[in-house]
């Protein structure tokens, strides 16, 4: 994320001139005077190699090199909940390929809660279900990998999973990173149940800490539903934070998590993103329109886009929205700055966010029952107001005709938005 510089204090010396026009300085006054510049001096660079010094361990106290855009794949529970086997998650991993999206950037293929036995072995190792997963996790991880994906698994920071029906990995942090590592594991989605009462400022950082020290780059995923604000922590713990409850496929949960995560978007920036939920696109809840806008805020919003649907059995009119290469490329572009809302008005409002080589993400978002118009203007989404701007709709695949002068309206049908990209003309 591109942050504000801070702006160094000036110093500035007022003189006054005598009734007579005398400006001159008595000798006596220069020697305090410099004295008080050289402090000040002297107090700038301690403060700004502190700063530095602060900014640089903050952001390489998880240095695992992961996250550099937000991560990309599907995970279990949405769909499938506890209903999941080995059988599900090769038959996944293989339709990431055979629909093309894991060219796309869908590489993660996630294992969600109640793949383990109730019970560690004897020798207090987390252990995979055996009617679910009788190959082991190791052979699932082998056979994922051989696919150029990357397999994730799930834990918590509590003696047990939410679902109660496996251990979770409170003091267990050590043995269980190694055994994920083992295992070839490459994302860890790591949740906040049945836990000791201790704030996750406490044992979160346990598990990273573990994760450093496994051998292997593990992308973590911090899953504690924005219970103490975890964006504003979160960058110094995992690769990216929940900042909400769980999402439903319905269009109140979704607008609402959009809603919540967008307060955090200036704490976004590459290796470490705020996370708003799992994708709910293709699971039946909401209308074609209201996906596209699911779609759209979490591509604005540098959210991971980790798909929830059965990937096995997409509908055209899913593979649609998941596949838009354009509203994806927003996602994952390289200044990784998160877009918020710039401007609301009523049922109307409109996000917007920088990209790299100068150009801007707008989204005109119509949360209300009834066609409205919606005008994106320039000084409200960081453009200059004089300039040309050329506009790509990014759901229509076209550039629009004519160029662009301090403002963009279209027409927006209820629940429902459009998404441009705008490109100032040289």
């Amino acid at each position: 994320m591109e942050k504000s510089k801070d702006k160094e204090p000036t110093f500035s010396v007022f003189l006054s001139a005598s009734e007579e026009g005398n400006r001159r300085i008595g000798c006596e006054m220069v020697a305090p005077l410099m004295t008080l510049l050289l402090l000040f001096l002297s107090y700038v660079t301690a403060t700004t190699s502190l700063h530095n010094h602060e900014e640089h361990s903050r952001r390489n106290l998880l240095a695992n090199g992961l996250g550099t855009t937000p991560p990309m794949g599907w995970n279990s529970w949405n769909h499938f909940n506890c209903q999941i086997d080995e059988k599900i998650i090769k038959e996944t991993a293989d339709a990431l390929v055979s629909t093309g999206l894991s060219k796309l950037g869908y590489i993660y293929v996630n294992i969600d809660d109640c793949w383990a036995e109730l019970n560690r072995d004897d020798k207090g190792n987390l252990v995979a279900k055996k009617s679910t997963f009788p190959s082991g996790i190791k052979a699932l991880a082998d056979y994922v990998h051989s696919k150029g994906l990357k397999l994730g698994i799930y834990s918590d920071a509590g003696y047990y999973t939410c679902s109660n029906k496996m251990p979770g990995s409170l003091g267990h942090e050590f043995q269980d990173a190694k055994t994920f590592a083992s295992w070839g594991i490459d994302y860890l989605k790591y949740d906040n149940c049945n836990n000791d009462g201790s704030k996750p400022t406490t044992r979160y950082p346990v598990m990273t800490r573990a994760l450093m020290k496994a051998g292997r780059p593990i992308f973590f995923s911090l899953c504690e539903w924005g219970d103490l604000h975890p964006a504003l922590w979160g960058d110094r713990v995992g690769n990216s934070w929940r900042t909400t409850n769980d999402i439903n496929d319905s269009w109140d949960s979704m607008i609402s998590r959009a809603d919540m995560n967008e307060v955090y978007a200036e704490h976004a920036r590459p290796g470490g993103w705020n996370d708003p939920d799992m994708l709910e696109v293709g699971n039946g809840g909401m209308t074609k329109n209201e996906y596209i806008v699911h779609f759209s805020l979490w591509a604005i919003s540098k959210a991971p886009l980790l798909l929830g649907c059965d990937i096995r059995n997409l509908t055209k009119e899913t593979t649609e929205i998941v596949a838009n290469k354009e509203v994806i490329a927003v996602n994952q572009d390289s200044l990784g700055v998160q877009g918020k809302k710039v401007r609301m008005e009523g049922d109307i409002e409109i996000w917007a966010g920088p990209l790299s080589g100068y150009r801007v993400a707008v989204v005109l978002l119509n949360r209300g029952p009834m066609k409205m118009s919606n005008t994106a203007n320039w000084d409200d989404i960081g453009i200059p107001p004089k300039s040309v701007v050329e506009a790509r709709d990014l759901w229509e695949h076209k550039t629009l005709l004519r160029p662009f002068v301090g403002k963009l309206t279209a027409t927006v049908e209820p629940h429902a938005c459009k998404m441009y990209v705008l490109k100032p003309k040289a």
